[in-house]
This record gives structure tokens, sequence and C-alpha cells, in this order.
């Protein structure tokens, strides 16, 4: 019965994921990148951008994928699983490290504060739609 559900749960983890990507950008804006990264080499500075590009990159494809993708992710087949357990582990991830960041400082406003409950919501679902994925036959 749940199988039947995951195609519309994973298109709306889809757009979601792609949401997130608001709070992306603001993240350089907010914490003032050009500003305080003026203290590293210019190459560590350009692999801080390099990488944050890439974990944007990850996300556009997460919420692409899904979003086009999701009756094959929901499927239950090897490559769906393993695609839905690798997302599942992402987004894991980055909600452990959302326990562990140092962010009061920086929650200055209500929306700031709104948005990063709201972020703590997505990356609890994004993990837990996609561990199910993976496992419900």
């Amino acid at each position: 019965m749940l199988r039947q559900h995951l195609p519309l749960l994973i298109t709306i983890a889809g757009f979601a994921q792609l949401s997130v990507l608001v709070a992306s950008a603001l993240v350089p804006i907010r914490l003032n990148w050009r500003r305080d990264l003026q203290v590293l080499n210019r190459l560590q500075r350009q692999m801080y951008w390099v990488y944050g590009g890439y974990v944007v990159l990850s996300i556009i494809a997460f919420g692409l994928i899904c979003v086009f993708n999701a009756r094959e992710l929901a499927a239950g087949s090897r490559l769906a699983r393993s695609m839905c357990a690798y997302i599942a582990v992402f987004w894991g991830i980055r909600l452990a490290l959302q326990t562990r960041l140092d962010v009061k400082s920086h929650l200055t406003t209500w929306w700031l504060t709104a948005g990063y409950h709201l972020l703590s919501v997505f990356f609890i679902y994004f993990a837990a739609l996609f561990a199910v994925a993976t496992v419900v036959p």
C-alpha cells in the first residue's frame, strides 16, 4: 500500500529539495563569505566555492531526478533502491549536521529562525522518505 503513494511523496520531495536551494543561495550572503573567506589563501577560497557548488549541483540533481523519475524510484528496482539509499544518507548526514552547527547568532530575524526549522523538517522528511523507499518491498 505504501508503495502506491511513493511516487507522489517522491515528487513532492523533489520540489522540496529544489526549494532548499533558496536557503543555499542565502548562505554566502548572510554569512558574508566574500569578506570572511579573505583570510584564506586563493586556492582555499576557490575550493570552498567548488565544494559548495558540488553540493548545490547534487541537490539540483536529486530534485530533478525525483520530479521526473518518481515512479521509477518508487518501483523498487535495485538501481532505484540504491539511489534512494544514497539520497537518504545524504540528507541523513545533513540532518545530523543540523544539530551540530552553531547557528544561533545568525538567526537574527523571525523568518531566518522559521526557515531554519523548516529546513530541519525537510531534512527529516527527505531522510525518512528515501530510507523507506529503500526498504519497502
